[in-house]
């Protein structure tokens, strides 16, 4: 050590929240850039450092100002830095110094030094210091669990009384600023008193937190023994026959248990649990368990019924008012209530709404609700992949809830609400389980009686539920469950019931929404036939209702703008202005034929649609292409469509060997649009026929139908909105399998009356009806 009382200059690097003493090797992280320039100094030099405490430690940037002026200078034993630049150092104390000028170099901080070295005399009194404060370490070890046994004897072991005291006051858990006025303190044998002060101080307080700490453990050991001895004197009560005070919880959860009518099997498993629960520690994680599963069972409707509304004209009324058309479903809804009256306690009904987006299924089941006078629970089944979100999990998991059935028959309140199942054509499955096989027990009449869930383990009538479920699509709902519902379809609005709608039922809604009334804003049928052929290419209603919003939310604006209010009927200059140029326009129909180019239709999820087909012929070796993303389905029926031409050559007088010599290429257009299907094959064999033949296809007349390789033209789906698809379009004459006939008669009178159907049996007479010039057949073939 340097005990010269030259000035040495020296680099700082400022501490927070520690105190570096001689004698001892400290871990530091340094992060901050003028620190991380002084490091980089002292590397240069001798690797030694001075280390100053901040007296604030909130500054990020300290000057001279925010520094004690008593450190220690430290050497560099290692170095770490960091991918950021930041440096990990393991630093010695060597001794103490006094600051006598700070000094401003570059971007860190420097000072001239003067060591600091602590004086004394030995003596009987510095031998007694020492000891006292040696005894108040050995306490402060036993006390604390920072110092490990084998610190502690190599600190007893240091002779040196400046090298120990520097040692300990290292060691102890002292505050910043007591640890500083050790350090500054000069005189050894005061420093050592101050250090005794500071470790008396903070041993009493350590004795403190453990008595404490023993207090709480003796409090908790206690409140277990009363646990047990108050249960043994339960128990001895019970034997004598004395009157014990109860519990209140318990006792009110007794007297709920009393009034509730759970079946046999349920309260056999609430008095068992209540009984179990009375034996626990209140606070104990099984009692918090069993609560909270008794709650749920108390929670429950066991026995509320609402009472049905039956009255038939009242339920017709009601439809009427919330709903336009849908003529099959309120018939099935007027016929439940008639059964309901002959019949005390029907089974509930499991209905399944089938249709495009927007055709108000949702709607419907809540206005079923309110006909009956029933409770309406919603669950939405879309993306559930996990059986448990049906059944519930069994308790054993932690956290643990009864599935989406049994919490919403609390949130109904009742026995008999309406539950409505919404999308269960969207529920997957995986390793979880499969939720529609969870679904088979709940919609079942001859099971849900016993509905048990696996959370409750107790069985739960869900028979007099009224069950609605809805659907985009039937085929994506497993069969076996398909099979335990009475689908009813809903295949989209004509245009003039949508006129209808609107004016009943979005406008008036749209126009209160918006701040509105009547007065204010004026549709005309026009306006409204203008916006649904323009602006919307949709089965239901949905996206009408935004177009209506949109012009709703433009007149607001003005009105607010303007500060008045006036009548505004809109007009088709206003029309375009809201909403912008057309979306969609109407099919084109050529009065004139066109040659390969046949009018077909199609099903989609969102309703139906006009599907063009076009066939080219080009000089080739036979090779037949489609494109339009054709599914496998399709391209087998042009395939069978080009088969079934052949094998007639010579009755459509076409050359039998045309397709050494040519090309066939069929495009659906809109190519970006997956297609699949069989019903395109009539339509595909009369564009190939009449590319072919050169004869024109009627381009008023739209068809579908699947055809075989003898000509026979078979069943398809979809008729329904097929056939609204070729109204919208304006198209008046439609070919259909004959065997849809059925599909035909259940059409709304407005598209049947102005429609001509054209059932076939065979593509030849789809031919004669589609090509405008009819095939005169040979004799013979």
């Amino acid at each position: 050590m340097d005990n010269s009382k030259d000035k040495i200059l020296m680099p700082i690097i400022p501490l927070r929240d520690i105190v570096v003493f001689p004698h001892n090797v400290v871990p530091i992280f340094i992060t901050r850039s003028q620190s991380i320039n002084a490091l980089n100094q002292a590397l240069g030099d001798n690797k030694r450092l001075l280390f100053l405490t901040q007296k604030n430690m909130e500054i990020d940037n300290p000057v001279s100002e925010d520094l004690y002026r008593v450190g220690t200078v430290g050497e560099i034993l290692q170095i770490l830095r960091t991918a950021d630049g930041r440096a990990k150092i393991l630093i010695e104390g060597l001794y103490c110094a006094d600051v006598q000028e700070f000094l401003k170099s570059g971007d860190f901080l420097r000072a001239h030094i003067v060591p600091s070295i602590p004086v004394y005399k030995a003596s009987k009194k510095m031998e007694a210091l020492k000891r006292s404060v040696l005894k108040q370490f050995d306490t402060y070890s036993m006390l604390s669990d920072r110092i490990p046994e084998d610190l502690f004897y190599s600190v007893k072991a240091i002779e040196d009384p400046i090298h120990l005291i520097d040692t300990i006051a290292n060691y102890v858990s002292f505050q910043v600023k007591e640890k500083q006025v050790i350090l500054e303190e000069i005189e050894l044998e005061a420093k050592y008193l101050k250090l005794g002060n500071f470790m008396n101080a903070e041993n009493e307080m350590l004795q403190l937190e453990n008595t404490i700490l023993s207090q709480v453990k003796t409090r908790i050991g206690k409140n277990q023994k009363e646990f047990y001895l108050n249960e043994q004197l339960k128990v001895i009560e019970k034997e004598l026959g004395l009157d014990e005070e109860e519990d209140p919880e318990l006792k009110e959860l007794r007297l709920k248990m009393k009034k509730i009518p759970f079946s046999r099997e349920a309260r056999e498993k609430v008095e068992a649990e209540w009984n179990r629960l009375s034996r626990m520690a209140a606070l104990s994680p099984e009692a918090t368990v069993s609560r909270s599963y008794l709650d749920w069972l108390f929670a429950l409707p066991w026995g509320k019924k609402t009472r049905d509304k039956l009255d038939i004209e009242r339920a017709q009324k009601i439809l009427d008012e919330e709903h336009y058309g849908l003529k099959k479903v309120k018939e099935r809804i007027l016929e439940y209530l008639a059964v309901h009256q002959l019949v005390k306690n029907p089974k509930g009904p499991i209905l399944c709404f089938v249709g495009p987006p927007g055709v108000g299924k949702t709607s419907l089941a809540r206005s079923i609700a309110k006909t009956l006078g029933r409770k309406f629970v919603r669950v939405s089944l879309g993306g559930v992949r996990d059986e448990a979100e049906i059944r519930g999990h069994r308790r054993t998991y932690i956290g643990s809830l009864p599935g989406r059935i049994i919490q919403n028959m609390k949130k109904a309140g009742s026995m008999n609400p309406v539950f409505l199942l919404d999308e269960v054509d969207k529920m997957t499955y995986d390793f979880h389980g499969d939720p529609s096989a969870a679904l088979l027990e709940v919609l079942d009449p001859e099971q849900n009686f016993a509905f048990n869930d696996h959370y409750l383990d107790v069985d739960f009538d869900l028979s007099s539920v009224l069950f609605i479920t809805t659907a985009n699509i039937s085929e994506d709902i497993p069969p076996t469950l398909l099979d335990r519902m009475e689908t009813i379809r809903l295949p989209g609005y004509t245009q003039e019931e949508k006129v209808e709608i609107s004016l009943r039922f979005l406008i008036p809604r749209q126009i209160r929404e918006h701040g509105l009334n009547r007065k204010n804003l004026v549709f005309s049928r026009e306006i409204l036939s203008h916006i649904i052929s323009n602006y919307t290419r949709e089965a239901g209603v949905r996206n009408l209702e935004r177009e209506i919003a949109t012009i709703c939310r433009k007149v607001a604006k003005e009105m607010v703008r303007a500060k008045k209010r006036w009548k505004y009927v809109l007009t088709f200059e206003n029309v375009r202005e809201s909403l912008g140029p057309p979306k969609f326009y109407m099919f084109n129909i050529h009065q004139a034929g066109e040659v390969g180019v046949a009018t077909g239709l199609a099903w989609t999820e969102m309703g139906g649609e006009i599907l063009a087909t076009e066939t080219s012929i080009v000089k080739g070796k036979g090779n037949l292409t489609l494109t339009g993303q054709l599914g496998d389905v399709m391209q087998e029926s042009a395939k069978a469509a080009l088969t079934y031409i052949r094998s007639r050559c010579v009755k459509f007088r076409i050359s039998p060997n045309f397709y050494n010599n040519v090309d066939i290429h069929i495009h659906i257009p809109e190519g970006a649009i997956p297609k699949d299907g069989p019903s395109a094959g009539v339509t595909m064999a009369t564009s190939i026929l009449s590319a072919l033949s050169s004869r024109p296809v009627r381009q008023d007349v739209a068809m579908t139908g699947e055809i075989t390789l003898s000509g026979k033209v078979l069943k398809i789906g979809g008729v329904k909105e097929k056939i609204l698809a070729a109204h919208r379009a304006n198209i008046k004459t439609v070919i259909l399998p004959s065997q849809n006939q059925d599909e035909v008669d259940d059409l709304p009178c407005a598209v049947r009356d102005n429609m001509k159907f054209i059932l076939v049996k065979n593509l030849d007479e789809v031919l004669d009806a589609a090509l405008l010039r009819k095939i005169r057949h040979k004799q013979g073939h």
